[in-house]
């Protein structure tokens, strides 16, 4: 296991690698410290001076990858590419453009993103599972065909109209719970009831959809016949049977996606003004706050490959045939 585990470190980090190089690529040689001046300063305030001015101060007046001008490892370390970009891999990502430190900033508000996408993950999961099953036990009904009519109705549908139908609703018409805002504590709850509603509505007609296919596949497998020709009631074949054996794709949907519930909803979050680093990046974004949005690349990046991490791992909790090699 812990071998196995090493060996799967050690393949992410030249993937690491390549993306911290191609965000350097992307954030310093195509579009340039230069430009970023420019376009942080405006138009009205673009001199050779104040461009200095705005490098300097935040250390973008370094040399790309080599610094001639200084002695030993210094030539290497006091360059952009080692301050901007190396650093990232001890998680030092430096300030944003208000001075805010960045560690910080993701720290405290990673709390507002978990509080919304947990609920989502969980009970979506439970609502999309359960009408799957729903489908799949009624398969070539009526039942079934007005189903995969609705999950397909549903997915025709943008999130922005989820988003912003259910806030005119919700909090315009019926003044149910307020339309944006975020508190600590218990009173988050009204502040979180109504996006996680709206993310669990919107992620039922793709997740409903897809159960239901994983769970037809396995009704026609060897095994169900078998059972059925044992006699078991349909609902034991399906509860007890097929939804056990369908838990390796569910399980690779649902491991995947946590490391990545930290970095927040950038929809929900923005319209719902939660405080967390969906929003933030979004706001970044607006701001041209190239700091943040490096950082939370690279984030992104790191928690990703995490969850491929965990879903190899989890595998062999469900499935005993697979073995870690």
């Amino acid at each position: 296991m812990l071998a196995y585990v090493v060996r799967r470190v050690l393949y992410a980090v030249p993937i690491l690698i390549g993306v911290n190089l191609v965000t350097f690529l992307l954030f310093f040689v195509v579009n340039t410290p230069d430009d970023m001046a420019r376009m942080q300063l405006g138009a009205k305030r673009v001199t050779p001076e104040a461009i200095e001015k705005w490098k300097a101060e935040r250390g973008y007046d370094k040399p790309l990858l080599w610094n001639s001008q200084a002695k030993g490892t210094a030539a290497l370390t006091d360059t952009i590419f080692f301050r901007k970009s190396v650093r990232l891999f001890a998680f030092d990502f430096g300030a944003a453009e208000d001075q805010r430190n960045i560690a910080n900033e993701i720290r405290t508000r990673m709390w507002p993103s978990l509080a919304l996408a947990i609920p989502v993950m969980l009970v979506g999961l439970a609502v999309n599972i359960t009408f799957a099953l729903f489908m799949a036990f009624f398969r070539a009904t009526y039942l079934d065909f007005w189903g995969v009519v609705v999950c397909v109705a549903m997915m025709s549908i943008s999130t922005l109209f989820y988003i912003i139908g259910g806030q005119y609703v919700a909090s315009k018409l019926w003044h149910l719970v307020p339309i944006s805002g975020y508190d600590g504590g218990l009173d988050a709850a009204r502040f979180l009831f109504l996006p996680v509603l709206i993310g669990v509505v919107g992620g039922i007609g793709s997740g409903g959809r897809w159960y239901r296919t994983l769970f037809l596949e396995e009704m026609g497998r060897d095994y169900v016949r078998t059972a059925r020709a044992k006699g078991l009631a349909e609902s034991v074949v399906l509860f007890r049977h097929v939804l056990k054996n369908a838990m390796i794709p569910i399980l690779t949907g649902v491991v995947v996606v946590i490391p990545l519930l930290f970095m927040g909803s950038l929809l929900s979050e923005s319209f719902f003004g939660i405080p967390g680093l969906g929003s933030y990046t979004i706001d970044a974004i607006q701001a041209q706050d190239f700091a943040v949005v490096r950082s939370m690349v690279f984030i992104g990046s790191v928690l990703y490959i995490l969850g491929l991490l965990l879903t190899d791992l989890s595998y062999t909790l469900v499935d005993p045939r697979i073995k870690l090699q």
